[in-house]
């Protein structure tokens, strides 16, 4: 019965949704979803990947007790499954009493220095969610991210992709700022990308500065 779940994501007689909305009223599903991630069928496999995903932000609390599975997600061959993990990782950081997440910080942020842009983007995009929920970590947390201005091109990661990283750190760096110890590093991070040939990030340094300037007076 639960393989003939996960094959109709493959023929479409489900979508992805109504298959969360299935597991949402019934968590003895999980191990379905689990199941499907290792599928050879690239359908059930990103599907339920998403599936976690999705629970992973609303019911954190549910899959907890599977971190060590997101973990090792990481070291997926496909990319797309690292990608997940690294969102369903920081989600559950909310809920992460064992303090799980301090013996992964290391692997976690090694990522930053990814050849894909993407997996780059995924470990700053989340940073602000894991400093909010780990406000002990968030010296470390914005070291990582003020070397992103550092992080060497390649094929899949050129100048622009730098760009748009920068952009997601500053996006990142708003959500915790007022927690920041030092934040003269993290101005000056922001102010030397307000000529950015990048049109998004110039305004994202200039809304940040503006943002502060008024918080001082």
């Amino acid at each position: 019965m639960n393989s003939e779940l996960l094959g109709k994501l493959v023929d479409k007689s489900m979508t992805r949704d109504e298959l969360l909305h299935k597991v949402k009223q019934d968590f003895d599903l999980l191990p379905t979803i689990f199941q499907g991630v290792g599928s050879s069928k690239a359908a059930i496999r990103y599907g339920c990947a998403k599936i976690l995903n999705d629970l992973s932000d609303a019911s954190p609390e549910r899959l907890y007790s599977y971190w060590d599975f997101f973990i090792e997600l990481l070291d997926s061959k496909h990319r797309i499954l690292i990608w997940n993990a690294l969102a369903i990782i920081a989600n559950l950081t909310k809920v992460d009493v064992d303090k799980k997440f301090e013996t992964t910080f290391d692997k976690y942020y090694s990522y930053m220095n990814d050849e894909y842009m993407v997996t780059v983007a995924n470990v700053v995009g989340h940073s602000g969610k894991i400093a909010l929920s780990k406000p002990h970590l968030i010296e470390r947390i914005t070291d990582e991210l003020l070397k992103v201005e550092e992080i060497s091109t390649t094929p899949h990661l050129t100048e622009e992709c730098k760009r748009v990283i920068v952009e997601k750190a500053i996006k990142s760096f708003d959500l915790f700022f007022d927690k920041i110890k030092s934040k003269e590093k993290v101005i000056h991070f922001v102010e030397r990308h307000i000529d950015s040939p990048r049109k998004t990030l110039r305004k994202t340094a200039k809304d940040f500065l503006t943002k502060l300037s008024q918080t001082d007076h």
